[in-house]
């Protein structure tokens, strides 16, 4: 069993940035796929309005709207896709192979293989079906949105994730490692938004 992480306080920030960071241990001690769940669709949501402001500036479109709609499925995706899988996934990855004492094992080494090179490209092909799904597109729209950006996505992962997922594997407590995820999700999530939504415009103009 876990031991619980409430203890858990950052010195060196102003109390009520500690309290508040208490205050989310003791939340994630009593209801840890709740809290992880709504954490993940507050980032997410986030992360697609940042990438639609990055996107409107990158075409100079200071009249550019906010697609409500789309911030909503990223957040959406965050809270019931995202953070229960990794939350359960992670339980059956530590139950397979418990974590070490020290990060630099070939413990550590074999579960980032596993997750970047068996669990990412499954849940990818999750993210762009579930994304599409809530977007109202086809099973076969979705087929070539994976033939036309698949590849390149998984390329772009594996130079992120695989040094993500070893500093979280092999250094995050087990009760805070979808916390981190969901940091770094936040980056991955601008570009998730940026490419398939730059897909989607291609389709349209051609």
């Amino acid at each position: 069993q876990q031991e619980p992480i409430s203890h858990l306080r950052l010195k060196a920030t102003p109390e009520v940035l500690s309290n508040a960071w208490e205050s989310y241990n003791q939340a994630l001690d009593a209801s840890p796929l709740l809290v992880k769940s709504v954490t993940a669709g507050a980032i997410l949501g986030a992360a697609d309005f940042t990438g639609q402001k990055l996107e409107a500036a990158q075409k100079n479109d200071g009249e550019a709207q906010l697609d409500l709609a789309r911030v909503g499925r990223f957040a959406i995706f965050g809270l019931v896709l995202q953070a229960p899988w990794n939350h359960f996934y992670y339980q059956i990855l530590d139950g397979a192979l418990p974590p070490t004492v020290d990060p630099f094992t070939a413990t550590t080494g074999i579960k980032v293989a596993i997750d970047q090179f068996v669990q990412a490209p499954i849940f990818t092909v999750l993210i762009f079906l579930f994304l599409g799904t809530l977007e109202g597109k086809s099973i076969d729209d979705v087929k070539k949105q994976l033939d036309n950006d698949y590849k390149d996505t998984m390329l772009a992962n594996w130079k992120l994730w695989v040094p993500a997922t070893a500093i979280n594997l092999g250094f995050c407590p087990p009760p805070l490692r979808v916390l981190f995820l969901n940091c770094v999700f936040f980056f991955w999530s601008i570009f998730l938004s940026l490419k398939l939504n730059s897909s989607e415009d291609a389709t349209e103009d051609s």
